[in-house]
């Protein structure tokens, strides 16, 4: 039995709530803080969570009843329309799901709260003091409380991240802008249990059916200006539209996406941001989950799955390993490589969405062969949709 019996986990958003529930099955008895007054429903865009994802949500019971879209294979075109490649799904793993990040979250939330895990709203992290036999969370109201351990699971700008260690990196930007919606337009012949990547002349866009509502299509724009969500928004979205429209003008299906797009329904992420490698996970009795510690760029497509993975391992350390630091030391062992190797991987993705024409075009010639001979979909997403989580398997010390 675990040697830890509470927990304060700093962050409501999707990686807090699951951390608190994977160290509620583990015996530890944890409480959610929130920063914000109220929830965060019907807030963010789109993503999709991987059949690894999946597994590690199955540990913590948010496996029934997810709102998303199964999605078998991905394909990828030219800016003509023209195919260039396509990946199927894994023999024995079920399919990715594509979803709103506001159904995971209300998932997640409601199972939470179903299993007796209390949130606690308008408690914004201020500061830290360590004791010998535990932690003091300060918040910016004047309050605190003690707990054994304390998790940030509080974003890619994290708090604690600053606490552990004030000079860690923060998020870098990408050079990329994002942006989504739906348009009333239908892609002919596309499947709705495929996502398409069409790599244009001027920019990347990405598509999929959705039945009963037409295309559901996000966009990535190449912006050298590193613009937050509330900055990009300042710019009406008729503006933006403008920009998108021009951008996407010679490319198929991308004009037609956009011309199909009311200019109110557009969604405006602002720019996409990386955490480069963070040194320092833990320190004392607190300790990093999530996007805190570690946030590939949204074109992995492992951004939630990894933090899900990432707050089901911590909690199994946790459960087995009575010296906390030797639980955090192996849970960071257990985590860093493969979360380092999908920011990487995402990195080159980057890359090749905003490399030009010519380039654009260098690999529309390559990879029809590539996807026929080396660059296969158990080598290209082998290695990250078929990790699985074992929870009743007990944990070593590194």
């Amino acid at each position: 039995m675990s040697a830890i019996r509470t927990a304060a986990v700093v962050g409501g958003g999707i990686a807090g709530p699951v951390t608190a529930l994977a160290l509620r099955r583990a015996g530890i008895e944890a409480t959610v803080y929130e920063a914000y007054e109220n929830t965060a429903d019907g807030l963010g865009g789109m993503l999709m969570v991987a059949p690894n994802g999946l597994n590690a949500l199955e540990v913590v019971g948010v496996d029934r009843g997810l709102a998303g879209q199964p999605i078998h294979r991905m394909a990828m075109t030219d800016g003509r329309g023209r195919r260039m490649g396509e990946f199927g799904g894994l023999t024995g793993l079920p399919p990715s799901q594509v979803m709103w990040r506001a159904d995971l979250y209300r998932a997640v939330r409601e199972r939470a709260a179903a299993v007796g895990v209390q949130t606690v709203y308008g408690k914004r992290l201020s500061g830290v003091e360590e004791t010998p036999a535990g932690v003091i969370a300060q918040f910016a109201d004047g309050t605190q409380v003690t707990a054994d351990v304390l998790v940030g699971a509080d974003g890619i700008r994290s708090t604690v991240r600053q606490l552990i260690d004030p000079a860690a990196p923060g998020p870098q930007y990408t050079g990329l802008l994002g942006f989504g919606a739906y348009s009333e337009a239908e892609v002919p012949q596309a499947r709705p249990d495929t996502m398409y990547f069409a790599f244009g002349e001027h920019a990347f866009l990405g598509y999929w059916p959705v039945p009963g509502r037409g295309t559901a299509w996000f966009g990535n724009l190449p912006y050298d200006e590193p613009l937050s969500a509330e900055q990009a928004r300042a710019t009406p979205p008729a503006a933006w539209m403008r920009i998108l429209r021009e951008k996407y003008a010679a490319d198929v299906p991308g004009r037609d996406l956009l011309r199909g797009t009311c200019d109110d329904e557009l969604l405006t992420f602002g720019g996409l941001e990386i955490l480069p490698p963070v040194p320092k996970w833990y320190r004392g009795r607190m300790v990093l989950v999530g996007d805190a510690a570690h946030a590939p760029s949204s074109s992995s497509g492992q951004g939630a799955s990894l933090a899900v993975e990432s707050a089901v391992q911590l909690a199994r350390c946790l459960r087995d390993i009575p010296d906390v630091g030797a639980a955090f030391a192996t849970y960071e062992q257990l985590r860093r490589g493969r979360v380092e190797k999908v920011a990487a991987q995402a990195a080159r993705t980057n890359s090749q969405k905003s490399m030009g024409p010519v380039a654009t075009k260098v690999m529309a010639l390559l990879m029809p062969l590539a996807t026929r001979t080396f660059l296969t979909p158990e080598k290209m997403f082998g290695w990250t949709h078929r990790y699985r989580i074992d929870w009743d398997a007990p944990v070593a010390p590194a």
